[in-house]
């Protein structure tokens, strides 16, 4: 008898993809959870687009029009979506430039450098349009569980893995949990 095997996919937002290296740290760990898990959406299965899953990571905050409508197309498809890590919790490393106006942070990046000939802020259509400030996640959909850290250690993701797979309450202790 074959069980259903829990689907996993991910994504990245504006984030580094640390928090998906810090997934793969969980290195032969992940080798007895293929047994149960299948990943759909995934820079490692270089599948684009999430099919209904049961368990979505997502990494990175909401930093453009684009983020938005990717959060909200991933959360459609996920049973339970985790926030991924600080930027995604709370905006971390992108949200720096929250204390600035989008067009400062553009004139900084684009026109302010030295000795740029013919300096000029990309205006293509088919660039997506810059929000006011970085936001969380949360600030958009729902999230139903949180790994903080910058990125979350390996042990974190293996124990929320673990946990929905025995249909429990992840149980994060503070190594899981702390920042430094």
């Amino acid at each position: 008898m074959t069980t259903k095997k829990v689907r996993v996919a991910t994504c990245s937002l504006a984030g580094c993809f640390g928090c998906h290296m810090s997934f793969l740290d969980m290195d032969e760990a992940l080798i007895p959870l293929l047994d149960h898990i299948e990943f759909d959406r995934s820079p490692l299965t270089d599948i684009k687009t999430a099919t209904r899953c049961d368990i979505g990571l997502i990494e990175g905050g909401l930093c453009n029009e684009e983020n938005k409508e990717v959060l909200h197309q991933f959360r459609e498809q996920c049973t339970y979506l985790v926030a991924v890590g600080a930027c995604a919790i709370n905006g971390g490393v992108p949200a720096m430039r929250n204390h600035l106006s989008v067009q400062a942070c553009l004139e900084e990046s684009y026109l302010d450098g030295l000795g740029v000939v013919d300096a000029q802020i990309p205006n293509d259509p088919e660039l997506p349009a810059l929000l006011p400030k970085v936001l969380p996640l949360q600030a958009e959909v729902a999230i139903d569980f949180f790994l903080p850290g910058c990125p979350p250690p390996a042990a974190a993701f293996l124990e929320l893995v673990q946990a929905v797979l025995e249909q429990r309450a992840p149980n994060l202790d503070y190594a899981s949990r702390r920042f430094d």
